[in-house]
């Protein structure tokens, strides 16, 4: 068990322990000991909000040469994604999991929409770097690795086809790449025909490893082997190709979400700043 636990990256430790307080507060009352207005659920509304404005210095952090001395930039993303987690926890204890005045349940409203929407986030920015917090993943790289793979074709003398074959499937999945489709549906749709594209490759492999193996009984005894190294030969270069149209997906998805996370933060904050002042005011 320890040894699993210390295999588990921290994003995903932060989330399974915040699915698991979560669903801990969904499946218990806390009305009788927490309230909004005054003690431990008054505190945890404060604490969670605080949270929410310290987000602000992850952006700041990045643009303003000024501040290095906060702290690097890496630190700073890991800081702004488990406040962006325990922030809006703390606040859902605050209000007890239940709907409130209309200026609470716009400001809640808000804050789920930007928590969800870093998560996302956080999974389109993964897509495209190498690791949590490694350098960003180019587009040169991932085509250097396809090229790479396409200069192996002579280790494969018995199936020339296959080389063809190959080839017209990373075209049609590079050309594809360059299509039109709507950008929220193209990691899907990459995935099928990627898939599509292996099975193709495959079928062929079987088919012209067993046509060859009728007349030469080295092949007939070596059948096996020479399928599973064609096909993960075929598999790795097909495999480079989807990374390379990935890439350019999602850039263009992350692209999108942060013109639209950074409003949705912003709106987040005004209708955090009203609620405040409408408690204490009226």
């Amino acid at each position: 068990m320890r040894q699993l636990i210390a295999n588990l990256s921290f994003d995903t430790l932060l989330f399974v322990t915040a699915l698991a307080v979560l669903a801990l507060g969904l499946h218990t009352s806390s009305t009788q000991y927490l309230s909004p207005q005054t003690g431990l659920g008054y505190a945890l509304g404060i604490i969670g909000g605080s949270m929410m404005l310290v987000l602000v210095l992850y952006p700041l952090r990045k643009r303003v040469k000024a501040l290095r001395f906060l702290g690097s930039v890496p630190h700073w993303f890991r800081a702004h994604m488990m406040l962006g987690i325990v922030g809006p926890i703390c606040i859902l204890f605050h209000c007890n999991f239940s709907l409130g005045a209309t200026n609470s349940n716009v400001a809640l409203l808000c804050m789920l929409v930007v928590s969800g929407s870093g998560i996302v986030g956080r999974y389109f920015y993964a897509k495209i770097h190498h690791g949590l917090y490694g350098r960003k993943t180019t587009l040169t790289e991932l085509q250097a690795r396809a090229t790479a793979l396409a200069g192996h074709e002579t280790q494969l003398p018995l199936l020339p086809e296959l080389m063809a074959r190959v080839e017209r499937e990373e075209q049609r999945l590079l050309a594809w790449g360059r299509g039109g489709l709507t950008v929220a549906v193209a990691p899907f749709v990459l995935k099928a025909r990627s898939n599509g594209a292996g099975r193709r490759v495959r079928r062929y492999v079987r088919s012209a490893v067993a046509a060859a193996a009728v007349g030469s009984p080295t092949i007939a005894a070596q059948r096996a082997r020479i399928e599973r190294v064609a096909c993960e030969y075929a598999e790795r270069r097909l495999r480079a190709s989807r990374e390379v149209v990935e890439f350019k997906v999602y850039e263009r998805l992350f692209s999108l979400w942060h013109v639209l996370h950074l409003p949705l933060f912003f709106m987040l904050l005004a209708a955090g700043i009203v609620h405040v002042i409408a408690v204490h005011v009226y």
